[in-house]
């Protein structure tokens, strides 16, 4: 099969590792695969160290000519039999490209539990051939937003299978953290529905429980600073590092002892898939589709979104109870292995792609 994948992210966020994961799955299995990025953008150079066939796109915005048109110039080169858009500006210069190039699949992605904006963004989704949404939750979202329920198909999100790296508590101790001290980890963009505030509002009142303990936020954002200053205003200097954006993952969030994410929405988080195929144990809220791979008091707690005390309540519960939270790990784990695998939503994704031919 010919596929082409279509990103037009800048950066480099959970995302972009699931275009990547996704494209190299398919050409580990034999299809020809090529993938259409934004020009200069963090994709762009892994696919290429992957050794994918790229096509670097100018996207600029949502309707535009610079990326319109290569990306119809590239479907006509590789004649896709499917096109995967995986954002929405993707989506739209995928179906204006089409025009150009003629017919082929389009199957979008989405990966957010927002709601669609208006009926511009209704129609443009409609007109694909097929709506992978990476939840059960997120699915439920474009139904309601008036997807029809016949075109949509749900591919849970996937993360590989690999040993931890060795190194991790000397990455923190890098970062000013004790070797002794319990680590309380969040790996996500600082941005507003990733909810760090609430996450730092807890930790306050965890330190007054667990004075040992120490909090680790992987990640760039616009709220960096912000959150910084809230943190200081907290109290928790010294307690509580910004990591910035980190590229030994593997390392890091193994050596944590309780991944939190504390989302008020959330498609997913692949962060957290990582944490739960490393055995992990899971403290999260119950947002989007995160009570799809966090079962309460199983593989993890769960609480409702932007509550501090009840999230303080669960990471002074899982910090305090090492049994507890070997047994969330250990479950965690087995709920990896049986449904977030980069493997399987590859063979999930290509399923889709079937109904097609």
């Amino acid at each position: 099969m010919r596929v082409l994948h279509v990103d037009s992210a800048r950066g480099w966020r959970g995302g972009q590792n699931q275009v990547l994961l996704t494209a190299r799955g398919m050409a580990a299995r034999g299809h020809d695969v090529a993938i259409a990025v934004r020009a200069g953008g963090a994709l762009a150079e892994r696919a290429r160290a992957a050794g994918l066939a790229v096509w670097e796109l100018r996207f600029r915005g949502d309707l535009s000519p610079a990326a319109v048109l290569p990306l119809a110039a590239a479907m006509r080169k590789t004649r896709p039999d499917v096109v995967q858009l995986h954002d929405p500006h993707a989506v739209s210069a995928g179906l204006l490209a089409r025009r150009f190039a003629g017919r082929v699949a389009l199957v979008a992605t989405r990966r957010v539990d927002f709601a669609l904006r208006g009926p511009f963004s209704r129609r443009k989704y409609a007109a694909c051939d097929r709506v992978i949404a990476v939840s059960d939750a997120i699915a439920g979202v474009l139904g309601r937003g008036g997807l029809a329920r016949d075109r949509l198909r749900v591919v849970y999100e996937g993360v590989p299978d690999r040993p931890p790296q060795p190194g991790g508590r000397g990455a923190l101790r890098a970062l000013g953290i004790p070797d002794d001290a319990p680590v309380v980890g969040n790996v996500a963009a600082l941005t507003g529905h990733k909810d760090q505030a609430t996450l730092l509002a807890a930790a306050a009142k965890v330190a007054t429980r667990v004075p040992a303990a120490r909090f680790v936020i992987v990640g760039e954002g616009e709220l960096r600073d912000r959150l910084e200053a809230h943190s200081r205003r907290l109290g928790l200097e010294g307690r509580c590092v910004f990591a910035g954006f980190r590229d030994d993952l593997d390392r890091l969030i193994p050596s944590f002892t309780v991944f939190c994410l504390s989302s008020h929405m959330e498609g997913l988080g692949t962060s957290l898939l990582d944490a739960m195929a490393f055995g992990v144990p899971v403290v999260a809220t119950a947002a989007g589709g995160i009570p799809e791979a966090v079962a309460d008091g199983i593989t993890g707690r769960l609480v409702p979104p932007r509550d501090p005390d009840a999230l303080a309540a669960a990471l002074v519960e899982a910090l305090e109870n090492p049994a507890r939270r070997a047994a969330w790990g250990r479950a965690g784990r087995q709920c990896y292995e049986e449904r977030f695998t980069a493997d399987r939503m590859v063979e999930a994704t290509l399923a889709v792609y079937a109904e097609l031919s």
